[in-house]
């Protein structure tokens, strides 16, 4: 089987995060979605550059691959969700965090680091050009790093879909090392092809995938079997498409039964690539996409 599974530690917000690695591995997961926050790996906390190391160990003697999430609620700002982003008057903060994270990806030799947009603050009358300046100075970052960039459309957000990731991708020149993180949830939330065609769609530049159930204009991540979902054709969208990132899971309001919930993903997630028979070992380890 080519699919490689992953958990994202934003679904494990009350565990230590060397416990929620822990369990991960212990589930049979392959790999973890890191999302850095306040209470695992703090990007802003001291000793950042030891602190990576100790995680470094931690995948290492456990065997998980890792991917770079950005999407902490209030790390940036105690008051307001996700604020400041790129769109904000003042994005310092926002980049200065993206540059650590690519920084700590680099360290961690993460398959990808992932972000988004954000909403347009009322009264802005340039967003999209907020964007690209943006966007641009963390392409800049990252290639100079050799760390891939998955760029991830969010419903509500200002970049929501996959044609508006294509624009992005084009305003910006078409970076090689400036690809998509896909929300296979996000894909049956708003997008109008069904969801195997989006991972056909934009298989030649997906380094990133997160998988959660969801339902059509719903932006509410569900467990397998809850939502809308059929996942059997859309791993094999995954596996017939030549994808060999991580496939990580996506709960991240399940942090109070996560140990549980986690259980359940992997085994729902193992049933539905039942068919899908290529041993992993045979399976080359993913590469960045020429970012350096």
């Amino acid at each position: 089987m080519t699919i490689r599974f992953g958990y994202g530690t934003n679904g494990f917000a009350n565990h230590r995060l060397t416990d929620a690695l822990a369990v991960i591995a212990d589930l049979g997961y392959e790999g973890v979605a890191l999302t850095l926050d306040h209470d695992h790996l703090d990007p802003f906390a001291p000793e950042l550059a030891r602190r990576t190391d100790d995680v470094a160990s931690t995948l290492d003697r456990l065997g998980l691959s890792v991917v770079i999430e950005t999407g902490a609620r209030y790390l940036l700002d105690p008051w307001h969700k996700h604020a400041p982003t790129l769109l904000h008057d003042d994005p310092a903060k926002r980049l200065e965090f993206l540059r650590r994270a690519v920084r700590v990806g680099a360290d961690l030799g993460a398959e990808a680091v992932s972000f988004w947009s954000g909403v347009a603050p009322p009264g802005v009358t340039d967003p999209w050009d907020r964007l690209l300046r943006g966007c641009a100075e963390v392409v800049d970052v990252a290639a100079r790093a050799g760390v891939t960039l998955g760029f991830e459309p969010e419903p509500g957000m200002l970049v929501d879909d996959i044609a508006a990731w294509r624009r992005l991708h084009a305003d910006l020149g078409s970076p090689p090392g400036f690809g998509i993180t896909l929300d296979i949830g996000h894909c049956r939330c708003l997008e109008p092809l069904p969801v195997p065609d989006c991972v056909h769609a934009v298989a030649d530049h997906l380094v990133n995938v997160q998988i959660d159930d969801m339902r059509r204009g719903v932006h509410e991540h569900l467990e397998f079997g809850t939502g809308e979902v059929d996942f059997p054709p859309v791993l094999r969208a995954l596996h017939e498409s030549g994808y060999r990132g991580l496939v990580a899971v996506e709960l991240p309001r399940h942090s109070h039964a996560a140990p549980t919930v986690a259980a359940h993903s992997i085994e729902y997630l193992r049933q539905a690539a039942a068919g899908l028979t290529t041993p992993t070992s045979v399976v080359p380890a993913p590469s960045n996409m020429g970012a350096s």
